[in-house]
């Protein structure tokens, strides 16, 4: 589950919890983070507003959307990066590990009427992941009315099925393979991915980018994954990498931090302590890969 940065072990917290001015705190700093965001030299920038589906471009900019999920737009670029995977209304979509809903509610709205959408949640039994998962359901049954009929299914360990064999265009996750690497089944995923999948569908993945003067911790404490590492375990389940984008990318991250990456926004893991430092920095620097399962 991906929540602001995922969580030290197998959970993540995209959307804070607490009392209402803890909630009112964390969307002053999104805010100001969103303020603070600029491309990072020498990468690429997100796709052109041109290349953007019209509709996706409305879902994105609905209303009805979560106002601490738009705080974040301007650092997350949802069009440009669900235009990068190639997403299109008719399509049947796979997301893992929802979190609080970021994408949820841009995928549910932009899939309605003609695609189809799967959730894989967190299985049942801790409660905070039960907790969380509550609140996400509470907040799809307050947008029923303008989001796609979803199905949800269920993903963790020895619970792999997550949409039927080969009936996926997509599968999607973000900032949510350090987690399955904690919990010692990331390969088991990507093989469900793998399985999901269509010939020639897309397999798309957002992560926390670790340095590469350091090994990879094989459980990722800190939050972060190698992109060549990740890359080596997509295409050991079989996909071929299609291309990257660095519409994500932050150099000021050093991902040298006291708590990993939960000590940058949005989870902020020190509180006041050097809280200005961080927000400087921003949140993570995130790879985003593309990849295909091939059409035999």
């Amino acid at each position: 589950m991906e929540i602001p940065h995922g969580r030290r072990s197998r959970r993540s917290i995209r959307s804070p919890r607490g009392t209402r001015n803890a909630m009112r705190r964390w969307l002053n700093a999104a805010l100001l983070l969103a303020a603070l965001a600029v491309p990072a030299a020498g990468t690429a920038n997100p796709e052109t507003p041109a290349s953007v589906d019209p509709r996706l471009a409305a879902a994105v900019a609905s209303p009805a959307r979560t106002a601490a999920f738009v705080a974040r737009d301007p650092v997350r670029h949802p069009a440009e990066e669900l235009t990068f995977f190639g997403i299109r209304p008719s399509m049947t979509v796979v997301e893992l590990w929802p979190g609080g809903g970021y994408w949820t509610e841009i995928l549910g709205a932009y899939l309605k009427p003609r695609g189809r959408y799967y959730l894989a949640i967190q299985a049942p039994g801790d409660a905070e992941d039960d907790a969380a998962t509550a609140k996400l359901q509470g907040r799809l049954a307050a947008q029923r009315d303008r989001l796609i009929a979803i199905t949800q299914t269920t993903l963790g360990p020895g619970q792999f099925d997550i949409a039927p064999p080969g009936s996926a265009d997509v599968v999607l996750t973000f900032r949510n393979l350090h987690n399955w690497m904690d919990g010692g089944y990331a390969e088991q995923v990507l093989a469900a991915c793998y399985k999901a999948l269509k010939p020639g569908g897309i397999f798309g993945i957002e992560e926390h980018r670790a340095r590469t003067d350091r090994p990879q911790d094989p459980k990722a404490k800190d939050g972060y994954v190698r992109q060549d590492y990740a890359r080596s375990l997509a295409e050991k389940a079989g996909f071929r990498f299609v291309a990257s984008s660095e519409m994500d990318a932050n150099p000021r991250d050093t991902k040298d931090w006291v708590d990993g990456v939960w000590t940058l926004p949005p989870t902020l893991s020190q509180g006041e302590k050097d809280r200005e430092r961080y927000l400087a920095v921003g949140e993570a620097d995130n790879f985003v890969m593309k990849f295909e399962k091939p059409r035999r």
